[in-house]
């Protein structure tokens, strides 16, 4: 109390510009010099710290907004696929799962590398880059983004044996293996992500490698992705409710190139596709056409609810052993909706779709043993591209 007595007197003068010389007055005028020295001191620092916290903030909602890391890696493409197979497996959709057989050539694969799709790949991303309007029957490129367990020191002797010269880029090996006419460029970026491209640029599979040195960045990814990721359901949110499946596409009937004719009846004019399955209690299916207007859209919900009216009348005269129960329920449950300039499909997925979806054998997914002839340089053998 003496203090507060002693002080008050002080700020009085000093607040209304009065001067005092008393001994006791100079302490004060002193302690409070030293005390307003040391505000100054410490308040860029308090707001140097405001500042970082603040920006890491911004990065951390970014990156909860921003594409999964494999996907931020692909190149600019007309389409884009995910699958995270980690969370499938969380929630059991293939629990009852029959056994993947395997063909001699993917048993040949698993002893080399110790690999096995089903079990070991967490991950799964992929960019479909459609043809030119000049090479209509020219089949659709694609990269890939796998990651999962992998055995780098197994993996790469198989990938040389496969290969013919290797290229050297940024200390990371491309293995460039021919395959049906065209090479499958594949890297290994590190020790749980792989990266294959069979485009005919190297130029693709460089990006990559590039851009996996920058993979924190929440900005990355292809423009498509970026601009439509955004509406893929609880994108953001992670396990366990974000979409484990996804697919964005665009859509141009008129470009003879499109690798979806069956699709120009529904389509009349360019629109871009968003799909996704998550697990809400119960696997749930979703896709969202983005047309130009709310004109478009209406028109594509009377096509597809035309479609489905069709497909009902078709399935009516199927008899009963001809249909399967899965997708029957599946074409059933289908709903239609018209939202503004979108057009909205949802249903319920029976999980015996997906297990038979699963229970494909995964050959397709893996290199051929090419048929290597006489290279100008011996296989392995590097060429530097640095």
């Amino acid at each position: 109390m003496e203090v507060i007595a002693g002080i008050a007197p002080y700020l009085v003068t000093r607040f209304i510009g009065l001067e005092n010389t008393s001994p006791r007055a100079k302490c004060y005028d002193f302690l409070f010099s030293t005390l307003q020295m040391r505000i100054r001191r410490s308040f860029p620092i308090f707001v140097g710290v405001l500042l970082v916290a603040a920006a890491l903030t911004i990065i951390v909602q970014l990156r909860k907004h921003a594409p999964p890391e494999p996907a931020r890696l692909l190149p600019g493409a007309d389409g884009f696929l995910y699958v995270n197979l980690k969370w499938m497996r969380r929630i059991n959709t293939g629990a009852q799962l029959p056994p993947v057989s395997h063909d001699p050539e993917y048993e040949q694969f698993i002893q080399a590398t110790g690999f096995q799709f089903e079990r070991d790949l967490d991950q799964a991303a992929f960019a479909i880059h459609y043809p030119t309007r000049a090479g209509p029957s020219e089949p659709p490129r694609f990269t890939e983004i796998f990651t999962g367990k992998i055995n780098g020191e197994k993996l790469r002797p198989y990938l040389r044996k496969l290969s013919g010269p290797t290229e050297d880029y940024g200390s990371i090996d491309i293995y460039n293996i021919p395959l049906n006419g065209h090479t499958l460029r594949v890297a290994i970026l590190g020790v749980d992500t792989v990266a294959a491209s069979n485009h005919n640029d190297p130029l693709v599979i460089r990006g990559v490698i590039d851009r996996s040195r920058k993979v924190a960045s929440p900005f990355g990814g292809p423009a498509l992705l970026r601009q439509y990721y955004r509406h893929v359901p609880f994108a953001s949110l992670g396990w366990p409710f974000a979409s484990f499946a996804w697919v964005i596409f665009h859509i141009d009937p008129e470009n003879r190139a499109f690798p979806g004719p069956g699709l120009s009846f529904l389509f009349t004019k360019p629109a871009t596709m968003v799909a996704s399955v998550r697990y809400l209690g119960s696997l749930h299916f979703k896709a969202e056409a983005f047309t130009g207007s709310e004109q478009d859209a209406q028109h594509l919900a009377e096509q597809i609810t035309t479609f489905l009216n069709i497909f009902h009348t078709a399935e009516s005269s199927v008899t009963a052993q001809g249909t399967d129960p899965d997708v029957k329920a599946f074409f059933d449950g289908l709903k239609v909706q018209q939202n503004k300039d979108r057009t909205v499909l949802s249903a319920n997925v029976p999980p015996g779709i997906i297990r038979k979806l699963l229970a494909e054998s995964p050959q397709s997914a893996l290199p051929q043993t090419p048929q290597i002839g006489t290279p100008d340089k011996a296989p392995g053998e590097k060429t530097s591209q640095k």
